[in-house]
This record gives structure tokens, sequence and C-alpha cells, in this order.
């Protein structure tokens, strides 16, 4: 009579996924267990080994950590969004209570002054605005086709432009400009197609690449809309 072959049962190996698995789906582990906590050690990059509930306190106070500094930066932006909209805001009484287009300009002025900067301008391009007599506006034109190494150079697909400028291109956008060191230049419209304001500053360093555009952005699309009502557009 021939003997049945018996087959060993295979060994299960365990893996982490089981480990993990079986922890997920027995979240009372360690509480039934609580014994063996303090005597799991795990590596540590700093000391040889910690206890699993240093491990989790570490952990805890490194989120905590993160929190506070998220918290202190929206705290930091929220005060500085207030700055920005009481600036704005006084920007857009001064000149919406303007009698004129000049009296607009030089309100401009002014506030680029008291934010300490040298001045503002605004430049537009003469194929989308009536700037012909009898309005004195002529300080405010500029070809498009004049502009457009510019834009090339400066500007690539953005649209603002933060640092320097060399002269011929600040005789081009400034012709009446002294001491300039740098410029904040934001353009006008969806696609930079009817102008542009600029901020100077003498000191080299103030506007530079990578600077935050959140005041200026605002500023560019408010001008537009106050021009219209000295300005025809085309």
């Amino acid at each position: 009579m021939d003997k049945t072959e018996i087959v060993p049962e295979s060994v299960h190996q365990l893996d982490e996924h089981d480990v993990v698995q079986y922890l997920k789906e027995n979240p009372y582990f360690f509480i039934r267990n609580a014994q063996i906590v303090e005597h799991i050690k795990v590596p540590h990059v700093v000391q040889d080994a910690i206890s699993l509930p240093e491990l989790v306190m570490s952990r805890q106070r490194l989120k905590i950590k993160a929190l506070e500094q998220d918290i202190r930066f929206m705290v930091e932006q929220a005060h500085e969004n207030v700055q920005l909209f009481d600036e704005l805001l006084f920007l857009v009484i001064e000149l919406s209570s303007a009698n004129s287009l000049q009296g607009m300009l030089l309100s401009l002025n002014r506030w680029a002054k008291k934010l300490g900067l040298s001045g503002a301008s605004v430049r537009l391009f003469s194929d989308c605005w009536r700037l012909s007599a009898p309005l004195d506006a002529h300080q405010l034109v500029i070809a498009r086709r004049a502009f457009e190494p510019v834009r090339i150079q400066r500007f690539g697909d953005r649209m603002n432009y933060l640092g320097g400028l060399n002269g011929s291109e600040l005789r081009l956008l400034l012709p009446d400009g002294l001491n300039i060191g740098s410029v904040a230049i934001s353009l006008f419209g969806h696609h930079g197609e009817s102008g542009m304001v600029i901020f100077t500053s003498r000191d080299r360093e103030h506007y530079q690449h990578g600077m935050g555009t959140v005041m200026l952005e605002k500023v560019a699309q408010i001008l537009p809309r106050l021009l219209c009502r000295w300005i025809e557009r085309l």
C-alpha cells in the first residue's frame, strides 16, 4: 500500500505591508499591548535608537513647529494685505478725485513718493488711445514698434519687469527721468496691449527680479479704467 506523501504547508513570510495592514486593521493593538511600546526601539539619525513614544513625540513637535510657521506666515500675509488694501484704497480715492488728467498723474506721482520712490509715470501706446490735440498728453505717447525690443529683452512672456534699464531704454521710456537706479513696470491689458505704468527708484537694488508684484499689478488694473475718464480708447 502506497504511503500518502505529505506536502508541508508553505510558511508565509511577513513583510512590511502585512505589519502595516495589521496595525491599520487593529487600532487598539498598542492599547492591548501597552507594556511593549516602551521597549520598541527605532533607529535614529542622531541617537542610536529612540523609543516609539519618543519618535511619536518628536514627529508631533515637528508638525507643531511647521504649523506655527504656517500660522506666522498667514498672520504676516494678512498684515501685508491690510496695508496693501489701505494703500490702494488711498490711491483710488486720490486718482478718482482728480479734476484733470494732469491732476490724476500728479496724484499718482505723489503716491509713489509717499512710498519712498522717486516717481511714477504712465506711457500709452499711440495706436490704442486718442492722444492728439486738444488733449495735452504728448508726454504719455510711446510707439509700440519702438517698445517691442524692450518687451522682448526685458519682459519675455511676462506682464511685469523689475530691475534696471540701459541708457537707450531709459531714454525711450523715461526721457525726463534723472538718477534712475531701478524700475518696476507693469503692462496694461490682458496682453499688455495698451500701455504701462512705471515706478522708479534711485536705488539700483530697490527693484529686483523675483520680488512680489501684487500691488504693481493692482495699480496696472486700476489705471486704464481711470484714464478712460480723460482719454478716449481707439
